[in-house]
Parts: C-alpha cells; sequence; structure tokens
C-alpha cells in the first residue's frame, strides 16, 4: 500500500525558493514514478514535474523549465521539488503524486496515488 507524505511549502516572495519533499511510509510498494501536480484558485490540477523511478529521465511543463527541479532521494519512493525563481503565478496547492504508467506526462485522472497537498503561496 502506497501512503505519500508532503512537506515543504509556506510562503515566499517573487524570486524567492521553497523545497518540497515527498515520501512514500507504506510498507513493500514497487518502485513509482513520481512528481507534482498543482491547482490554482479555479483552475484545474496540472502536472508540474515528474521524475522515473530510477531518476534518469524527468518531465517538466514549460512554465517551470529552468525554474524547478525535481529529483529522487536514496530512499525508495522519495522525491524533491526544488522551486527557485517563483513568481505570484506559481501559488497553488501542489500535490505529490507517484505513478505505475510507462510515461511520465499523466492526466490527473490517470494518476495511481495523491500526496495530502501543500500550499505555495508566493506574493509579488
Amino acid at each position: 500500500q502506497v501512503h505519500l507524505v508532503e512537506s515543504g511549502g509556506g510562503s515566499v516572495q517573487a524570486g524567492g525558493s521553497l523545497n518540497l519533499s515527498c515520501a512514500d511510509s507504506g510498507r513493500d510498494s514497487i518502485d513509482l514514478s513520481m512528481g507534482w501536480f498543482r491547482q490554482a484558485p479555479g483552475k484545474e490540477r496540472e502536472q508540474v514535474a515528474a521524475v522515473y523511478w530510477n531518476g534518469r529521465l524527468t518531465y517538466y511543463t514549460d512554465s517551470v523549465k529552468g525554474r524547478f527541479t525535481v529529483s529522487r532521494g536514496s530512499a525508495k519512493n522519495t522525491a524533491f521539488l526544488q522551486m527557485n525563481l517563483l513568481t505570484p503565478e506559481d501559488t497553488a496547492v501542489y500535490y505529490c503524486f507517484a505513478d505505475n504508467g510507462a510515461s511520465l506526462r499523466r492526466s490527473a485522472a490517470e494518476v495511481d496515488y495523491w500526496g495530502q497537498g501543500t500550499q505555495v503561496t508566493v506574493s509579488s
């Protein structure tokens, strides 16, 4: 059973940085691809980044390329999202996900497992 626990997030000014963490506290999980979606008020949940189970492949949505970095931890099914040069447009609830799909690009409906979500607020 996969149980994702997120940490990090918070409030920063534009240009600042935040780091999100996600770890699977379940037992006997298989290796899964992981990443983050985000959802701003009144908007659809959109995929932000993803990393393959072995860390060798990554995906980023265009708006975060060059600013966000997704990586795997040494422990099984752990991941991090380093967010730099944040703008007010990055303000959203960020949801960690884990998935057994073949493609790193996922729709929200395709995701297998979700974290509880963490608020990121960027002020101008």
